[in-house]
């Protein structure tokens, strides 16, 4: 390497950072990031509120929030894989519904300070 690069040096267990409660941070944001990279659409931000407050097929979430059933299954499909939303099968019928009840206040607590720190901006 040249005088100006750091060999990459491992990290020792005790040079973990924390979040003051003993958790690992790293692993913490990881986790975090995950679940941001799912949140980052505005469509699947509309089926987790729509199936926050009870379990609801994919035909009724087209119907109330006039999507194409692609579409929408398309982001069940992510929804699922990143935990955020449960599947109940009753015969052919297929319900969604939030995994956490937590869901809905992130949802809204991210639409409000977008707004406030978008506000009076109008690009990006």
């Amino acid at each position: 390497m040249g005088p100006d690069r750091t060999p990459h040096m491992p990290v020792s267990p005790a040079a973990t950072p924390t979040d003051g409660t003993g958790r690992d941070l790293t692993s913490l944001l990881k986790n975090a990031a995950f679940l941001a990279k799912c949140l980052s659409d505005e469509n699947r931000l509309r089926i987790l509120l729509c199936v926050c407050r009870s379990k609801k097929s994919v035909s009724r979430i087209v119907e109330e929030l006039n999507l194409s059933q692609p579409l929408v299954s398309h982001h069940l499909k992510e929804l699922r894989r990143s935990l955020l939303v449960t599947v109940e099968r009753k015969g052919p019928f297929v319900y969604y519904e939030s995994a956490d009840p937590r869901i809905e206040a992130v949802v809204r607590d991210l639409s409000f300070m977008a707004e406030d720190l978008l506000a009076g901006h109008n690009t990006f």
